[in-house]
């Protein structure tokens, strides 16, 4: 993938209940109505539903959904060719990351097999980023490497392959902002030139 920079892309990550999703969608509200939600979450329990059932009754209920738990770009982009949006709010990206992750079979859940299939959603979501400059983006996405270091390998594998997903959405995004209890730490600036960005490469 490389690595050039999508005007239209901003990118908001954080925590567990960091705020990351409340301005995702406070930022998409500024867009009216024309509001597509790509939600990549499934209903699989009674948590799930009840996570899912808060997230739909605080967004507007104009803004038009597109489930995607997996080929999100290949989804979104026949909603937008239906009808085009002045925003796209995609929420989030760690849950598509652990969806790729158990579609795999259980004997081959190797780094190898898991990073090829992420790096083919993203390749694709980049692609639709980049040809629907008229609409911004907004991708949610958790911070997992922060805590404790997972027991089991499974864990290591997902942590480590989100890192890296959330390093190339980072690195195309023009705005990135890292939630922390609420409060939007700006790691990247649409507003700053490349060479004036205080960030390590």
């Amino acid at each position: 993938m490389n690595a050039n920079q999508l005007t239209n892309l901003t990118f908001i990550l954080g925590g567990a209940r960091s705020g990351k999703s409340a301005l995702a969608e406070e930022r998409a509200r500024t867009f009216g109505d024309d509001v597509v939600y790509c939600a990549t979450a499934e209903v699989l329990d009674e948590e799930m539903k009840t996570r899912v059932t808060l997230h739909q009754e605080r967004r507007p209920q104009a803004w038009r959904t597109v489930e995607a738990p997996r080929h999100a770009a290949e989804k979104l982009k026949d909603a937008l060719q239906h009808k085009s949006a002045a925003c796209v709010l995609f929420d989030c990206l760690s849950i598509l990351t652990s969806n790729v992750l158990l579609t795999l079979d259980e004997n081959v859940r190797e780094a190898e097999a898991f990073e090829a299939l992420c790096t083919q959603e993203l390749d694709e979501l980049f692609q639709l980023i980049e040809s629907t400059p008229q609409t911004r983006w907004i991708i949610v996405s958790n911070e997992v490497g922060m805590g404790v270091v997972p027991a089991y390998k499974l864990g290591r594998t997902y942590r480590d392959l989100l890192g890296r997903a959330n390093q190339a959405v980072a690195a195309h995004a023009a705005e990135v902002i890292f939630m922390i209890a609420g409060l939007p730490l700006i790691l990247k600036d649409p507003q700053t030139p490349a060479e004036g960005q205080r960030l390590i490469r």
